[in-house]
Formats: structure tokens, C-alpha cells, sequence
């Protein structure tokens, strides 16, 4: 690519994942453009969920307490049958070891308006809405993409990376050549968004309705506002099954028309996909693009924050000259099989809720009866990448983040970097050269007060850990050897391995 780039990156998409990105990049100083085709914010739902790492993961843009005005703490799950039977019940209230709660709802513009509020204020990026991109091709040692205006306007960017976060139906993923592996059956449900006033609905803020007369889900979100999600069946008309009196009958009566307020009806696949490339050169996918998931567990947008956290600070220290571009590469590696997980953990999920046999359905019950916790599943390390994971199965984790005793969540105190929690003794055991080539480092902070280490190392079930700035684990130690060895795997740090005499 010859002449300078307009920007360092260009951000295709701007849902939550997109404005998300560009708000994380400008955060640690790379400049950037996103490109909407829309010229308006969509005005409704779509994703309603956060777990605590994505609330954790959107912390560090400085909005957690604009973030916490716009959710609601989840307090309980539960599976029903045919027959109200409760065949588990979640606890979903727990203030978890993100330092959040562990599940929250919410109602997609409100947060959409707090992260494009974030992008408004941080230099160097900015979100252009109108643009819809007609070509991105990688060009030497870049890419270029094209765009046209809504006026009819064209425009060439040039940008060392794309990052592609336009959805389910990407056209970039479709412009590399990308094709998707599909997982489970596909089927056809209908989302209802509203308000429910003076009726109680369901006591529980998330039931899956496993009734095998027709499958449903029942979400409560902040204020007064609902979802119901209800599969479609053989014989069901389209353009009747949206009615108010439609929703009401299929719901049971709980959304009745005197007291339900629809602002939203649509018709949606379940679906299961994952892409099988997720990078070409210098373009990377990102969010719906990179994969798709039915929503049984609200992962959705919460993997797509997890892909562009895992990007950002990969991209920085890329240009920066402190990692070589291969760093690049772990991406997809990381990424692609803690979602891979995901799809497949709600697949098999969609495949329990929408059985619509009789006989079936008792045998799912009684699977359910016998195995609860596979209502609940915990989230995976990354794939291989720049950890120990293939090693110590206490890397490529997440990491706990520590509130302190003043109400002060530590990412706060310690910002977007390199984290080194080790215990005074032990570190006075490394190598002089070493500790003074971190303690200069900008890149790297060392933590050594036990009220601030304390729950990452038992967290961790270590004497030491060293955690990236997406707040995973690149390796625990028990040992100044160990440490050294870790500390030395962190891009930009120098000193080299000692050689035996």
C-alpha cells in the first residue's frame, strides 16, 4: 500500500460489537473509523443478555455505571415442562468473581446509546452512519475498502486492518471466501419484545419453557419491558401468529392484549454457525460474523465483546513494534473454540427446549433430572495461543477481579495492561535485570499488596500469576524459575532466558 493510512483501523458494522470495537480501540490509542449502512440506530431488541465477563470487558471503557443504570441483575432461571414441572432450577443473583453479577439483561439501545457515547468523546475514532462498504481487498501492506455514501458519494479508505462486524449475513466473511459449519437443526421461532404493566407474568426473570406443545422462552428485562420467544409450528400462519391475539393464546395468557404492549414482533431462525476463516491477511470477522449461536444462553453479543477484547490490545501492540505480527494469528486460535463451545453447548440446549414428541420430551426430562448442572455451563479456557494453556491447565482462563475493601474494582486501578500478581517474597527472587526491565515497562504492571493478589492467586491456585490486558491468564507460576519464564512471554519484554554455566 503506498501513501499513509487514513486510519489504523477500519470497523465494518455498527451494532454493539462494532461500536464496542471502535470504542476499545480508541481507548488504547489506535485511531479508527466504523461504517454503518443504517443512518439510524436499529430502535429495537435484539441481544438481552451480558455475563460478567462482557459487563467486565465494557467496564474498562469507563461506562460501568452507566452500564449498570441500563441492566437488571438476573435473579433466577429455571426449566419447566409440559407440566410446570420446574426440572432445574439457576441461580442467577450471585455476585460473581468478574465483580459483577453474572447475568444481567438489558434493552440493546440503552446500551447502544451509552458505548456510541463513549466513541463520541474518545479522539481519534469516530462512527459514520449512511456508509455502506462496496469492496475491502487486502493491498500490500493494508487494506483498502469502498464505500458509497447515502447521497451517492464515494470514498476509498486505506487502514493496516478491517475489522468485519456486520452481522449475521457479513458480506465480507462472503468476500474471503468464507463459508460456515453448521451445527444442529435450524427452525423458525417468533420474538416478542414489550411492555407488560399491571400483570405479573412469569415470577422468574428466565424460564425455558420445555412444553412440547410449542417451545418458549420467557425473559424479564429492565422497567416493565418482556421477551417471549415461541417456536413455530406445522400449520401456523406468519402473518397470524404476530397478532396480538395470537400472542396471547400462544403465551398462555401471559401476554394478554389488555396489558401487553408489543414493540417489537419478528420471525428468526435457530441457528448454529461457526466460519470456518476468520481471518484474510489484515481483515479479521467479528461478533454474528464469526459466529452464530440460538440465544438459550445469551452468549451471543457476550462473545462477540470477547472477540474484539481478545483483538484490541493485540492490534495496539502490533503497531506499537512491541509484538510481531504473528501475534496476529492467535486470534482465531484462541477465539474459535471457546466459541465453537458456546454453539455447541446452545445447539444442544435448542435441541433439548424444542422437541416437540411426547415421548421425547419424558426422555429429556428425566436426562435433565439426572444431570442439572448441564443447565449451567462453565465457560472454557481459550484455544492455543499466547498462553500455557497446553501446559497448565490454570492458563488461558479468566482471570478474578478483585473488588477492594473501598468499593474499587481492581481493572480500574490497573487500566489495559499486563499484570504480574506475585508475592513480595517471590519476586525479590527473580532476576535484578528482569525486575527492572518490568518495572520500566509501560506495558506491565506489578502487584504485590495481598489484598489485591490474594484472590487472583487462590483464584488461580497459584504463587503467581501473569494476566494479559483481556484479563486472561498467560500462566501461573509456582516459582521465581516459573515466573521468569512467564514474564519473559510477554511481548515487548526483552531480558532473555538465563544459560546454564
Amino acid at each position: 500500500m503506498s501513501g499513509p493510512f487514513d486510519v489504523d483501523v477500519v470497523v465494518v458494522g455498527g451494532g454493539p460489537v462494532g461500536v464496542a470495537a471502535l470504542a476499545m480501540l480508541g481507548q488504547v490509542g489506535l485511531t479508527a473509523v466504523g461504517l454503518e449502512r443504517d443512518t439510524e440506530m436499529w430502535p429495537t431488541a435484539r441481544a438481552v443478555h451480558f455475563d460478567g465477563e462482557a459487563f467486565r470487558a465494557l467496564q474498562a471503557l469507563g461506562v460501568a455505571d452507566a452500564l449498570a443504570d441500563a441492566t437488571l441483575p438476573m435473579s433466577s432461571m429455571h426449566i419447566q415442562n409440559e407440566d410446570g414441572e420446574v426440572l432445574v432450577s439457576v441461580p442467577t443473583g450471585r455476585f460473581g468473581t468478574q465483580a459483577w453479577h453474572d447475568d444481567l439483561t438489558f434493552h440493546q439501545p440503552d446500551v447502544e446509546r451509552v458505548l456510541r457515547d463513549v466513541v463520541d468523546d474518545t479522539p481519534g475514532v469516530e462512527l459514520r452512519c449512511g456508509v455502506t462498504v462496496t469492496r475491502v481487498a487486502n493491498v500490500a501492506d493494508g487494506v483498502e475498502v469502498s464505500t458509497v455514501d447515502a447521497d451517492g458519494s464515494t470514498t476509498t479508505l486505506r487502514a493496516r486492518w478491517v475489522i468485519a462486524a456486520d452481522g449475521a449475513r457479513s458480506s465480507i466473511r462472503h468476500a474471503i471466501g468464507g463459508t460456515a459449519e453448521k451445527f444442529g437443526h435450524d427452525a423458525q421461532w417468533v420474538v416478542v419484545d414489550g411492555h407488560l404493566v399491571d400483570s405479573e407474568g412469569y415470577e422468574d426473570d428466565m424460564i425455558f419453557l420445555c412444553h412440547h406443545t410449542r417451545p418458549a422462552m420467557w425473559i424479564r428485562r429492565p422497567g416493565t419491558r418482556v421477551r417471549m420467544e415461541f417456536m413455530l409450528l406445522d400449520g401456523d400462519d406468519p402473518e397470524e401468529i404476530v397478532t396480538p391475539a395470537a400472542i396471547e393464546r400462544i403465551s398462555r395468557g401471559i401476554l394478554p392484549q389488555a396489558t401487553f404492549t408489543a414493540e417489537r414482533q419478528a420471525l428468526y431462525t435457530f441457528r448454529g454457525r461457526i466460519a470456518e476463516r476468520w481471518r484474510d491477511g489484515n481483515i479479521f470477522l467479528a461478533g454474528d460474523a464469526a459466529h452464530l449461536a440460538p440465544p438459550c444462553f445469551g452468549q451471543g453479543l457476550c462473545a462477540g465483546i470477547r472477540d474484539v477484547a481478545n483483538l484490541v490490545w493485540k492490534l495496539d501492540l502490533v503497531k506499537r513494534g512491541a509484538a510481531a505480527p504473528a501475534l496476529l494469528d492467535s486470534y482465531e486460535t484462541e477465539r474459535k473454540p471457546h466459541a465453537r463451545f458456546w454453539v455447541e453447548q446452545a445447539v444442544t440446549a435448542a435441541g433439548f427446549l424444542q422437541t416437540t414428541d411426547p415421548g421425547v420430551a419424558r426422555q429429556r426430562d428425566a436426562y435433565i433430572r439426572a444431570n442439572p448442572l448441564a443447565a449451567a455451563p462453565v465457560s472454557p479456557p481459550l484455544g492455543p495461543g499466547l498462553h500455557e494453556g497446553d501446559r497448565d491447565d490454570r492458563a488461558g482462563r479468566l482471570s478474578v477481579q478483585p473488588l477492594l475493601k473501598d468499593g474499587v474494582r481492581l481493572d480500574d486501578m490497573v487500566g489495559l495492561h499486563f499484570v504480574v500478581a506475585v508475592p513480595s517474597a517471590l519476586y525479590t527472587d527473580l532476576d535484578p535485570v528482569l525486575r527492572t526491565q518490568l518495572e520500566s515497562s509501560g506495558d506491565v504492571v506489578v502487584l504485590l499488596d495481598p489484598a489485591k493478589i490474594d484472590p487472583i492467586l487462590d483464584g488461580a491456585g497459584a504463587r503467581a500469576v501473569v494476566i494479559r490486558p483481556d484479563r486472561y491468564i498467560l500462566g501461573a507460576a509456582d516459582s521465581a524459575q516459573d515466573l521468569g519464564r512467564l514474564i519473559r512471554m510477554i511481548p515487548g519484554v526483552t531480558v532473555p532466558e538465563p544459560q546454564n554455566a
